[in-house]
């Protein structure tokens, strides 16, 4: 694992990759890197050019941000999927740069990306292409070019080519992340399937899609219909289920590729049994990963769960427990330890508050009279009630700083308007977040 090129990428490899699993199982016939080209000028020693390529066409599916500022490879990825996602060899992303808001020059740099990769796998119009880093300024794209031949030699399937091609795609990040499972389907009960997935992300991580970068790949025979399905529903339940901060990034995507190399039926959208199966995996391993993120959030010291029961629909709940996550007043007293939970109500009650609107009137999921809040400790302690029915409880503050003390904390916000649930997880907002976003570009 402690490979010459994971050294020269982590400041403090043993921290890094403390959070890694001790044992990956990966999907047949996909091999990777992660090489170093140098995207920024000051990068010597990191891997920022990844490389994730199939031996075989993947059927591939994924959801993009939707900021309208798409970046370069979102546009260029997005048209190549309408018209080729079913014949898909590969991804090739770089970090350090984020190609968007880059005009013509930055969809042509992007095109360039992917043909040279498409040489390379020895394909056409089959590599997806995906960038991160700073926003506004053109790729050093030769250095990419050229690189590109030394990123294809260095393929490989073993646990450090992965973990490389992980770090390969990391910014602002502390730690790489990559997940692995293994799973069956209902029509193929004996064959062992295979899934893996990386993403990075630490800021800009208010999605309403993805986060940033994700790659999902899996020798399951998925085609490509079922696969979008799986991908959308998938995603609803994890990565936009989180929040660092309140700003949605112009690259986010998150791409799913499946081989069929480990063999089986194809599973289609006709295929129900198979196909929630699939899905219900590929959300499990998502939800893995966009928790990784938000506990790899910028300057972030807790993990926080928000979980909003008893609402009268799923889409309320998920809203309000949104609105409360994003909220800088919630964060910042989760990082000052205070149980204040005023500031956890006041931005619930804001939840569904449209621009331009006198008074809110249809937000049947809310009833004051009827609203509990709760805080739990990450550790399985008892509950600590805050409100109860809209009445303030006596809060034991030695109890409520026990529990803040904690890394992992939970938040309840039982609506009793309903039977629906939702859950959201973020993080707190310390000094360091300013101090990392201060001078991020220069």
């Amino acid at each position: 694992m402690a490979s010459q090129l994971l050294k020269g990428s982590w400041k403090d490899l043993a921290k890094a990759t403390s959070r890694l699993p001790k044992t990956f199982t990966f999907p047949k016939g996909f091999k990777v890197s992660g090489t170093v080209v140098g995207v920024k000028p000051s990068n010597k020693t990191k891997v920022d050019l990844a490389l994730i390529a199939s031996q075989t066409p993947c059927s591939a599916a994924a959801v993009v941000t939707k900021t309208k500022f798409h970046a370069a490879p979102i546009t260029f990825s997005r048209k190549l999927l309408e018209s080729h996602s079913s014949g898909i060899r590969g991804v090739i992303i770089n970090s350090g740069n984020a190609n968007a808001v880059t005009g013509p020059g930055g969809l042509a740099d992007a095109t360039a990306m992917s043909e040279a990769a498409d040489h390379y796998l020895g394909a056409k119009n089959s590599t997806l292409v995906m960038s991160t880093g700073v926003i506004g300024q053109r790729l050093p794209i030769k250095k990419i070019l050229d690189g590109v031949p030394a990123a294809h030699g260095a393929l490989g399937d073993s646990d450090t080519h992965w973990i490389e091609c992980a770090t390969a795609i990391c910014t602002t990040d502390t730690f790489p992340k990559l997940v692995s499972k293994t799973f069956t389907l209902p029509s193929s009960p004996s064959t062992e399937y295979r899934i893996a997935g990386m993403t990075k992300g630490a800021g800009m991580i208010c999605p309403n899609m993805a986060t940033l970068l994700g790659v999902i790949a899996t020798d399951a025979p998925i085609a490509a219909p079922a696969l979008q399905t799986a991908v959308r529903a998938a995603t609803d339940k994890s990565f936009n289920s989180i929040s660092v901060d309140n700003d949605m990034s112009t690259n986010d995507i998150v791409a799913v590729l499946a081989n069929g190399a480990a063999g089986g039926s194809q599973v289609t959208t006709k295929t129900t049994a198979d196909l929630e199966a699939f899905q219900a995996v590929l959300t499990d391993l998502a939800t893995d990963l966009a928790k990784l993120i938000v506990r790899d959030g910028e300057g972030a010291t807790k993990f926080i769960t928000i979980r909003v029961t008893d609402a009268l629909s799923e889409a309320g709940a998920r809203q309000i427990a949104a609105t409360v996550a994003q909220s800088s007043l919630f964060k910042t007293a989760m990082y000052g330890k205070d149980a204040n939970w005023g500031r956890i109500v006041a931005s619930a009650g804001s939840a569904f508050v449209r621009p331009g609107q006198a008074q809110v009137d249809d937000a049947p999921d809310l009833n004051p009279d009827t609203t509990n809040v709760s805080l739990l400790p990450g550790d399985g302690g008892p509950a600590l009630k805050l409100l109860v029915d809209g009445v303030p409880e006596a809060v034991n503050e030695a109890r409520a700083a026990e529990i803040l003390d904690q890394t992992d904390i939970e938040i309840v916000l039982s609506l009793g308007t309903g039977k629906y649930e939702a859950v959201h997880w973020t993080c707190d907002m310390s000094h360091e977040y300013v101090t990392i976003n201060g001078d991020y570009r220069t």
